[in-house]
């Protein structure tokens, strides 16, 4: 599903960028895996290998209409789909409260 997935977007990042070129395009897809790699000349390039067990280590890159570099590197194995890049939102930080709570409930756990 992922492979889909994968092809699919690098379609549209394609069909999207009429006027772009392809500068690289690798597809290769063994019994034990596959790497797949495309690269555009307006700096957009996407990358991917996969094993035999259906781990997958990629990344996507492209430079948005700002002007901004955004790369996103991803692991999708057996732990779901792992996303990686500075421009992704993260959680705010847990208050000192609650770890102060937690760290009560850890050292004293319940008796029952």
């Amino acid at each position: 599903m992922f492979k889909i997935l994968l092809v699919c977007s690098l379609a549209a990042l394609v069909a999207a960028n009429a006027n772009v070129e392809v500068k690289e395009l690798v597809n290769d897809v063994q019994p034990d895996g596959f790497v797949s790699k495309l690269v555009l000349d307006d700096g957009s390039a996407s990358s991917a290998t996969g094993d035999i067990h259906g781990n997958i280590d990629g990344v996507f890159e492209w430079i948005s209409p700002e002007g901004v570099h955004v790369r996103v590197s991803y692991k999708a194995d057996e732990n779901g789909y792992q996303p990686q890049s500075d421009l992704l939102p993260t959680p705010p930080p847990i208050p000192a409260a609650i770890l102060k709570a937690i760290a009560y409930i850890e050292a004293n756990p319940s008796k029952n």
